[in-house]
């Protein structure tokens, strides 16, 4: 009995897939619940495990096909196992299939890995996998990169190896060419969609990061200890802040729609996380009402997620404000665009120590520029720069946040 194997229900955020990885070949053998396929869309990519115990039948959309919500990827021939299994091989087999792998023009590997290898260089090809099937892990390639820094110089090959780009003869001009994958395809189109419908303005100001540091340094052990290693961060700060302004200015928390303003009872906060394949945004739900320890450990969850490509489309969807820190990779000064239909988006930096002028004397002092990007048709200037003020006050006397001034 043939099952079909369909793409999953997309939501609606969400128009079509494309099919990046198949697992299994047809004829071999596969396991109810085991990964079969992964879909790449705009925002995740999405395992499909199988539904029954069988045997790889057909597959109907091959490896960077297109492909709707629920349409038909393949089938499994239920019960098929034993038929397609070649008889029991030596423990060697695996090894051998992995090298027969890394042979091929195309070897099987994870998306995460395939993007790494083309960031660094990396010939898939020379990569042995050690995941299921002889496929390439994304810690297959993060060896291999290893390996290619701390060799002295290319391990030794034929002589057609010289031509690869790690050795360019003088005078050399090389170029390689890479589609751009569907996330950074809808990255670029919804950044030049902002700037085109949207009257986006940015406004600066600076907060002084004493006190919240202060307060850091002196709970944070006690905070991860008390919070079941949960660890205390700037992030948490920011977005307890954010939310306390929203509430104070409820259009920064509103949206567009045709002619109509959105006002939103709830300030669902998308935090910006760095991930293999880009920038992706989950969103903390009613991050109003959540503590610091909880949205640490929000932040933390969707980190790890985000590295391990477990994020789900539910997670990326919605959100009413944005939270975005360049400060991590040392961002001074950023102008950070709005991302529809939110009417705003906060920008955080890196932390400075600088000479300032406090009670009329200079003191070092560790500053940070903040950045708020806003939709001139619903704030005023006014509007955005007093609720930019506002963070920057509560952040400066942390104490407000629990008094509510």
């Amino acid at each position: 009995m043939a099952i079909e194997i369909k793409a999953p229900t997309f939501p609606e955020s969400v128009a079509d897939g494309t099919v990046a990885t198949w697992h299994k070949k047809p004829g071999e053998a596969v396991k109810r619940d085991e990964l079969i396929v992964d879909i790449e869309t705009d925002k995740v990519v999405l395992e499909v495990l199988a539904t029954a115990d069988g045997v790889l039948g057909d597959i109907v959309k091959g490896e960077g096909e297109t492909v709707l919500s629920d349409e038909v990827l393949g089938s499994i021939v239920e019960g098929g196992a034993a038929a397609a299994a070649p008889a029991a091989a030596p423990a060697a087999a695996a090894p051998a299939a992995a090298a027969a792998d890394a042979g091929e023009d195309d070897p099987v590997a994870a998306p995460a890995a395939r993007k790494l290898a083309e960031e660094n260089g990396i010939d898939l090809a020379t990569v042995a996998g050690t995941g299921k099937g002889g496929r390439v892990t994304k810690e297959d390639v993060v060896a291999a990169v290893a390996n290619k820094k701390a060799a002295p110089a290319p391990a030794a090959k034929p002589a057609a190896a010289a031509a690869a780009p790690v050795v360019v003869a003088a005078g050399d001009r090389t170029e390689k060419r890479v589609p751009m994958t569907r996330l950074r395809a809808k990255i670029a189109e919804r950044l030049v969609e902002a700037q085109s419908n949207m009257a986006m303005l940015t406004t600066f100001n600076e907060v002084d990061m004493t006190e919240v540091m202060a307060l850091r340094s002196k709970y944070k052990d006690l905070f991860e200890k008390t919070h079941n290693g949960v660890r205390l961060g700037f992030m948490s700060f920011f977005v307890k802040a954010a939310t306390e302004a929203l509430k104070r200015f409820p259009a920064v928390n509103a949206s567009i729609d045709g002619n109509d303003i959105v006002y939103h009872g709830y300030a669902d906060v998308g935090v910006a996380v760095s991930s293999d394949r880009g920038l992706v945004v989950p969103v903390l739900r009613n991050a109003e009402s959540m503590s610091l320890a909880e949205i640490e450990n929000g932040i933390a969850t969707f980190g790890k997620k985000a590295r391990d490509g477990k994020l789900a489309i539910e997670e990326m969807t919605g959100g009413t404000f944005t939270i975005t820190n360049g400060g991590t990779f040392g961002s001074m000064m950023s102008t950070p665009i709005v991302n529809p239909p939110q009417a705003a988006i906060l920008g955080m930096h890196n932390i400075i120590q600088r000479p300032m002028a406090i009670n009329g004397q200079v003191v070092i002092r560790p500053m940070m520029y903040l950045a708020l990007s806003y939709d001139h048709r619903l704030i005023d200037g006014k509007e955005a720069v007093t609720f930019l003020v506002t963070i920057k006050n509560l952040l400066e006397d942390p104490s407000r946040l629990l008094l509510d001034i």
